[in-house]
């Protein structure tokens, strides 16, 4: 038992410096998330945009999201809405042309998924010989604030060529569930994606709210067909030298999950997804990273070793549980080697924990998100199975879909 204790010790300590260095850098991180000035808009409208909205049996959400769209502060004859009828078998279709876009009636029973029906509309675009200057993507259970074309056409005028918008949610009292996700998404938000904008590093791109320039993405081509179609492809764009910006203030409300399984079966694909997407990608932006003393490119495969920082916390924890009860006195787990003292880890840990309450009051949201602080612990712990499983699934490329049912305006959304 002492060698397997002795290797248990040397594992451990590995598992401390990693992830207690990933720690401090995203406590360093974070504080430049505290400042957050809003642009004045300094260009008029000018920028063509299609707005392409992927969708699978969402007849019960895609008319707010097309309302909140064509309702923009922007010219009409300056976008136009694709809305992509993605193997429905329900009256999504009929519902968008109800509504007035252009839509656009896809099957492929073999190739499923949102990535492939964002690479199957760009071709259609191709073929029909219109002009952009840019793309836009929503996905279909959205809601989009009035000045989001307006943000994104000023960002293009500045000369960016990929723009994230802000990551809303349009129904965070819903469940215990629903809140977790919605405090996330604010932390994530101010603390990460502001942060990373202020420091002049790339974005996660989040899937919807994306703008990109439309030559640029002619060039070099979709190709993000993955279960995290949105991490595939910002990670071709750092590898590229193209670093994605984060819009603070192009707000776009996204419907969560109500119920654990659900959001369990969402987070499950977008780990199974980035684990894909690390093995392709990670150790090569690393290499680039360090010959072109590029700190973008590493910051990003940090982001991409994510998943496996955590899966490595929750089974450290797990072992260290089982070594405290193995004995009556827990002598064994006290006797596993620390590099720091636990005091340590424990305030580095309350910090970034702390932080949570702080980015809520800066990004003022509803006085009663406060108390899905009381279940956020638990909520954040289940990333641990979910990460785990992801990882010995990671082969799956099956697409999960989430159902979504919030018909919601953005009027009333405000309301509630």
């Amino acid at each position: 038992m002492s060698l397997f204790y002795d290797m248990f010790e040397i594992v451990y300590a590995f598992i401390q410096m990693i992830t207690g260095a990933l720690a401090a850098y995203q406590l360093v991180t974070s504080f430049f998330g505290f400042w957050h000035r809003k642009e004045k808009i300094l260009h008029g409208p000018g920028k063509r945009f299609a707005v392409i909205i992927p969708a699978h049996n969402e007849e019960r959400v895609i008319g707010p999201l097309i309302d909140s769209v064509k309702s923009q502060h922007y010219p009409e004859d300056l976008f136009d809405v694709h809305l992509i009828a993605d193997n429905c078998t329900d009256h999504t279709a009929d519902v968008g042309r109800l509504h007035g876009v252009l839509v656009h009636e896809r099957t492929d029973h073999e190739k499923r998924g949102k990535g492939f029906a964002i690479e199957w509309i760009l071709q259609q675009l191709e073929l029909s010989g219109e002009t952009y200057d840019a793309i836009v993507m929503f996905d279909a259970d959205n809601l989009v604030a009035p000045d989001f074309l307006s943000i994104m056409n000023d960002k293009l005028s500045r000369g960016h060529k990929v723009i994230q918008g802000y990551l809303g949610v349009k129904n965070p009292m819903d469940s215990w569930v629903s809140i977790s996700l919605g405090i996330s998404y604010w932390f994530d938000n101010r603390m990460w994606q502001e942060a990373r904008q202020n420091l002049n590093l790339p974005c996660a791109l989040g899937g919807t709210g994306l703008c990109v320039d439309y030559p640029l993405l002619q060039e070099m081509g979709w190709e993000a067909t993955s279960l995290t179609e949105d991490l595939e492809f910002g990670v071709r764009c750092v590898e590229r030298g193209v670093i994605p910006i984060w819009a603070h203030d192009a707000k776009v409300y996204d419907e969560k999950p109500t119920t654990f399984m659900a959001s369990f079966h969402q987070r499950l694909r977008w780990q199974q997804g980035h684990f894909q997407c690390a093995k392709q990608h990670m150790v090569p932006l690393v290499k680039q990273g360090i010959r072109e003393r590029s700190w973008a490119k590493l910051d990003m495969a940090i982001y991409l070793f994510q998943p496996m920082r955590l899966m490595m916390l929750f089974l450290a924890a797990v072992v260290m549980f089982l070594l405290q009860y193995a004995s009556p006195s827990g002598v064994l787990a006290a006797q596993i080697a620390h590099l720091l003292p636990t005091s340590v880890w424990v305030d580095i840990n309350m910090v970034l924990f702390l932080q949570i309450p702080l980015a809520l009051l800066m990004e003022r949201v509803n006085w009663r998100a406060y108390f899905g602080l009381v279940v956020l612990p638990f909520f954040l712990w289940t990333w641990g199975p979910v990460t785990l499983q992801a990882f010995f699934t990671r082969t799956n490329h099956e697409w999960y879909h989430t159902v979504h049912r919030q018909a919601v305006r953005l009027d009333e959304m405000r309301s509630r």
